[in-house]
């Protein structure tokens, strides 16, 4: 017989949780069981933000909040217009945790501790009645049958009756089998959010250079217009920060397709026009003649940057600024607002590594996060073909759809 007042949730992420707890509170007679098949529950909470936990992004009008997600942003503005980030903002402060906003919109808890977000979690879960399993791991779910529910066939082999199901594995590759197993399509996953590999071991002599704004383009046939705009950080391997992270979310297929390799375009200073670089140089040619290219910046970048810029054009650093000919000022003014790089390979972001793919979403109501193919079966989480920029907007996808799957569970 199958328990209809049993609801399973299977993983404990930030998504699990939500949809646990909302789903216990708001139907306060169904037993809720959340299983977790590792140890530690919330390990990505823990983590994420360098530890500080990046819960969402102060980002309150959800047509301007789908913009960064390269995947899943269409389905998600309905989702938005039900539980968007204001609406995180506020169950957090309900639960005693006040968020503050950074200057690039991000949003932490004041006590830039994670610890702080994990322990209300777990409070609220407990609090409303979730039966929280560590080391319990899923092989298998079927459903049972003409009335509806599911058997869960645990690693230990114990097997559970539940009326509805929650699927929130993240990118786990068993989260990924359940659901093709009750015929659900997985788009392909494949990494997102990572930093670019540039062998260049001039370049990367300039680790710990950053620049506030420039403008990454991929050089790719498949898409010539990808590009973004922010800050940048070279690093021994390469290049990282939010523009290359950024670039690497909406390119993640695309480079992927090509094995991580490729041509990178990057303007170093991207509010200015190409001729405006140029008289900019000109200007300094003319008033300081009898200085060293190398040591007297012609623009506004960091001085080793400029140094391995005019070294990378062919000027050497005896040369003075009189004696900088047309081509030399030619290829300098490309080298500024057009320099390629070659694109090696990948490495990641820190650990919050974050994947694009998985169940197709045409296949999910998102009003409900149930399944069109198994009644009683949902989804939440990143075991959805979704996937946001850096910033909070993974955790706040999390968010919506584990409390949207938490309301419709019990329905």
């Amino acid at each position: 017989m199958i328990n209809k007042q049993n609801i399973v949730v299977v993983g404990g992420g930030a998504a699990g949780f939500f949809g646990a707890i909302t789903a216990a509170r708001t139907y306060p007679h169904t037993k809720v069981i959340l299983l977790e098949g590792s140890r530690q529950t919330l390990s990505k909470v823990r983590i994420s933000g360098g530890g500080r936990c990046n819960v969402t992004h102060a980002c309150f009008e959800p047509k301007a909040l789908v913009q960064n997600y390269p995947r899943g942003g269409k389905a998600l503005i309905g989702a938005f217009s039900r539980f968007q980030a204001k609406d995180t903002v506020d169950w957090f402060t309900k639960h005693g945790v006040k968020l503050k906003t950074e200057k690039d919109g991000r949003m932490f808890p004041v006590t830039d501790n994670s610890e702080t977000i994990i322990d209300c979690l777990s409070k609220a879960a407990h609090f409303a009645g979730v039966e929280v399993r560590t080391g319990e791991a899923v092989n298998f779910v079927s459903p049972t049958g003409k009335d509806g529910g599911f058997e869960i066939t645990l690693k230990s082999e114990e097997k559970l009756q539940c009326y509805s199901v929650l699927l929130a594995t993240g990118s786990n590759p068993s989260g990924y089998k359940i659901a093709r197993s009750l015929g659900h399509q997985i788009k392909q996953p494949v990494p997102s959010l990572f930093t670019f590999n540039i062998r260049d071991p001039e370049f990367q002599e300039l680790s710990g250079v950053s620049v506030k704004s420039v403008r990454v383009r991929l050089a790719v046939p498949e898409n010539p217009h990808l590009e973004q705009t922010g800050p940048i950080l070279i690093t021994h391997w390469g290049v990282s920060g939010p523009a290359v992270l950024k670039l690497s979310a909406w390119g993640a297929r695309i480079l992927h397709s090509n094995n991580y390799q490729g041509s990178l375009q990057i303007n170093w200073l991207p509010d200015l026009k190409q001729e405006e670089v140029r008289q900019q140089i000109l200007a300094v040619k003319d008033e300081w003649g009898k200085r060293a290219i190398a040591l007297h910046r012609g623009v506004d970048l960091p001085h080793r940057l400029w140094q391995y810029m005019v070294s990378r054009v062919g000027i050497s650093a005896e040369d003075r600024w009189a004696e900088l000919s047309k081509k030399h000022l030619n290829k300098l003014v490309q080298e500024i607002t057009q320099a390629r790089y070659f694109i090696s390979g990948k490495g990641i972001f820190k650990e919050e590594f974050v994947t694009c793919g998985g169940v197709h979403l045409k296949e999910v109501d998102f009003k409900t996060m149930e399944s069109k193919l198994v009644p009683g079966l949902h989804f939440a989480g990143e075991i959805l073909d979704i996937d946001g920029v850096t910033g909070g907007f993974n955790f706040q996808s999390a968010w919506t759809t584990g409390y949207l799957a938490g309301l419709g569970m019990g329905d």
